[in-house]
This record gives C-alpha cells, sequence and structure tokens, in this order.
C-alpha cells in the first residue's frame, strides 16, 4: 500500500485521494479506536455519532471516505448510506460499511444502498488499512478521470470559442467572395447575361463573371480553382483581379489600341498567360478549369478557348440543344501548355450556358452523374425561362435530381442569351 511507505503523521499531497475521513459509530469507545488509528496514518477525521449528525457534517464538508457502523439508533448505517449518495457533490465519496452481518442478502442489500465495502466489526487494523488502500487507487482513478473531462470540457469550448470566432470569419469571406460577382445581371442591347454563383459550403473554388471590352464585345469566363475551401477562394479572388471588369488595364483578356480603348487578346492567348503566371509567380499547389469566351454582340461569333471546364451547352432559338468543345487542359499543370480555340455562331432566340463540373457531375438519389445528356433535358425544360429565373430553376432542378438542395461541390454558371427578333408588326 502507498501510503505505508509514508512516515507516520505525513499524507503525500500529491498522490492521495483520500484526506478527510468521517467516522460514524454511536460507540464512543469504537470510534476513538478507529480515529486512533486513522490520525496515526496521515488522516484528517472527523467523528459523528449518528447518521443525521453525519449528514450535517457531510453537507458542510463533505469527506473522502465514510466509516459508518450499520447497527445505529435512529438513521441506520443503511439509510445514512442513501442519503450520502443522493447529496450533490463535485467528487465521488467512497463509503464503507462496519457490519457484524455476514449473510449474502444482507451484503446486497449494502451495495444496493450505495455502499462501496464492507469491514466485520471487531476491526482489524491491517484490514482496514487494506480497504482504505483499495479505496484510494478507485477514488484516484475516478479524480483523474474527472481531471480529463474538465480538461477536456476546457478544451472543447476554447475550441467552440474558435469554431464561433472562424465561422464569422468564413461567413465575412463568403460574403467578399459574392461580392466578385456583385452584378448578376446585366443588359447588353442585343444580348443579356446572367451568373450564378453558389459555394457547397461557405467559401469555394468556383468563379464566374463578364467585363465589356467595347460596345460590340464583351467578355464571359467561368472558373473552377481545385479543391474546396479558403485557399481556394484565395486563388479565385487573385484570379477576379487578372479578369477585371472595373478596370480593364488590369484585364489580362484585354490590350490597348493606339485610341486609348482596348481590345480583346485572343481566349487562347489569355490562357496561356494565366497559365504562365500561376507557375512562375504563385506559390500554389492549386491549379483551375476555365472557359474564356469573347463574344461578338453585332455578329453573334463566339471565340471559345477551352481548358478542362466542362463543355458549354448551346441551345438554339427552336429549343435545340449541343455540348461543343473537346475539353483542354487545366492551367498551372504544365509549363508551356498550347490551348486550342473554337468557334460558335449565335443568332437572335439562341443562348450558350457555362457550367462547372458541379452541375454536369451533380450526383442523382441512384449515385448516376447528371452528364452533358441530363443537362441537356434540363435546358429543354427551361427552354421558355430565361435570365435569373433559369438559372434559380436549374439550381432547383439540381436538388430535385440529388433529393438535396446541399451540394457536394460549388454550383456555378454563366447564361448568355441572344434577344430574338422582335415580333414583327
Amino acid at each position: 500500500m502507498e501510503r505505508a511507505r509514508q512516515p507516520a503523521g505525513t499524507v503525500d499531497e500529491d498522490c492521495v485521494a483520500i484526506r478527510h475521513v468521517l467516522v460514524v459509530d454511536d460507540s464512543r469507545l469504537q470510534r476513538r479506536i478507529l480515529i486512533a488509528s486513522l490520525r496515526k496514518w496521515g488522516f484528517r477525521v472527523s467523528e459523528a455519532e449518528s447518521g443525521a449528525a453525519a449528514m450535517r457534517i457531510c453537507r458542510a464538508t463533505p469527506p473522502d471516505l465514510v466509516l459508518s457502523d450499520w447497527m445505529m439508533p435512529g438513521m441506520t448505517g443503511l439509510e445514512f448510506c442513501r442519503e450520502f449518495r443522493a447529496m450533490k457533490r463535485d467528487t465521488y465519496g467512497y463509503f464503507i460499511l462496519l457490519t457484524s452481518k455476514s449473510e449474502k442478502d444482507e451484503i446486497a442489500h449494502g451495495l444496493d444502498a450505495g455502499a462501496d465495502d464492507f469491514l466485520t466489526k471487531p476491526v482489524n487494523a491491517g484490514e482496514l488499512r487494506a480497504r482504505i488502500a483499495a479505496g484510494e487507487r478507485i477514488l484516484r482513478m475516478e479524480r483523474e478521470l474527472t481531471r480529463q473531462k474538465r480538461l477536456v470540457e476546457s478544451t472543447l469550448a476554447e475550441l467552440r470559442t474558435l469554431y464561433d470566432s472562424l465561422d464569422s470569419d468564413l461567413l465575412e469571406a463568403k460574403k467578399l467572395q459574392q461580392s466578385l460577382v456583385a452584378e448578376r445581371h446585366r443588359d447588353f442591347g442585343a444580348a443579356e447575361v446572367s451568373l450564378l454563383l453558389r459555394s457547397s459550403g461557405h467559401v469555394g473554388g468556383d468563379l464566374v463573371g463578364m467585363y465589356p471590352i467595347n460596345k460590340s464585345r464583351i467578355g464571359l469566363y467561368g472558373i473552377d480553382v481545385s479543391g474546396h475551401g479558403v485557399s481556394s477562394a484565395l486563388m479565385t479572388a487573385r484570379l477576379a483581379g487578372y479578369l477585371s471588369a472595373s478596370n480593364p488595364a488590369q484585364n489580362l483578356a484585354l490590350s490597348g489600341d493606339a485610341e486609348g480603348g482596348f481590345t480583346p487578346r485572343p481566349p487562347s492567348e489569355t490562357m496561356e498567360m494565366l497559365n504562365h503566371l500561376i507557375l512562375s509567380e504563385m506559390e500554389t499547389e492549386h491549379y483551375f478549369t476555365m472557359l474564356l469566351a469573347d463574344v461578338d454582340l453585332a455578329s453573334g461569333r463566339v471565340a471559345i478557348c477551352q481548358a478542362g471546364h466542362p463543355s458549354p451547352a448551346v441551345q438554339r432559338a427552336d429549343g435545340g440543344t449541343e455540348v461543343i468543345g473537346a475539353g483542354g487542359l487545366p492551367v498551372g499543370l504544365i509549363p508551356g501548355a498550347a490551348y486550342d480555340e473554337f468557334e460558335t455562331c449565335l443568332r437572335p432566340g439562341d443562348r450558350i450556358l457555362i457550367s462547372s463540373d458541379g452541375v454536369v457531375e451533380c450526383a442523382g438519389r441512384d449515385d448516376a452523374l447528371l452528364g452533358d445528356a441530363g443537362l441537356m433535358r434540363i435546358l429543354d425544360d427551361l427552354r421558355q425561362t430565361s435570365g435569373m429565373a433559369c438559372l434559380e430553376s436549374l439550381v432547383w432542378k439540381l436538388a430535385e435530381f440529388a433529393g438535396t438542395d446541399s451540394f457536394a461541390d460549388d454550383v456555378s454558371a454563366a447564361l448568355l442569351e441572344f434577344k430574338p427578333f422582335p415580333p414583327i408588326g
């Protein structure tokens, strides 16, 4: 027993779990015999001659261990034990009943009342020390568990505070990211552009945008940065600056002309410039897919460069839909990568949808992906719906297909719609 190695009358404050012992017995002689041994072993001892008096002591200064006689006038040791157990306290108290009873049924009653151990009277000093040592081991484990529980609760409280702070920061980051698409709809005269950006988490790696070039030309793009979360969102913010609509001089897709205006670079050239910037100037492991379109509003010609982004869907005025483009390499993977362009021509009433893989790779209830065919079916269903209403309906259709509106990936789209011919007469 650990306490046996301590000098008589001393208690190792760092290792003991039992300091205060309460002795309860209606016999003054029995109390004196027990108290003499307990004080010799270094315990602080209180005494009571009845269960009622013992409860008053327990409420004032809860003991670590109770030695109580079973048979006492008034409140018996068994009744005292039940009240002791019902008392609210921060730590567990060990309870030993002193009894001359040895029948199994009586022992069972004692355990049921909450007693931890039993000692037969007259009490043998060596056996008492051994039972106290057993109780101390249990209390030490209980108090270590309590200490660890408090540590866990404290750590969880700190984590909750940190999470709340982080959650607040992420909400602000979401507002800032959404502000990158400040203008969700714009009428350019011959055509209208609508933009959708919906992150699967607080922030995401998708970005869509548009920028005017001159009176008859506009630029349109969709971007999907690898990964999710804050680092991807920071990359989209950087890319938004390279394709600025408010500051054409900083827009990589534009070059100045002799008259002080701007002309569009070929989309493939812009893509190569972005690839070089990512690999040479940004210390990042991210790459991104992108689709960049140069739209001539006067002729309906659309020059497109596709860098690993999902193929755009073109819906004609008569309702027919096709997916165009061959894919291409993502930006930021291979130094010196070359990018190809292709063209399509949009006539009055035609429209083109540029969407992220969060649309075509949306998983249905059976885990099958929507795919290009599913997207074309949705566009066919929405052929009479235009503008932002069409994009909002697209999200609703995706939620219906997936069985949830909590998508696993970011969903973004840019919709360019050429206005139909005005009715004759």
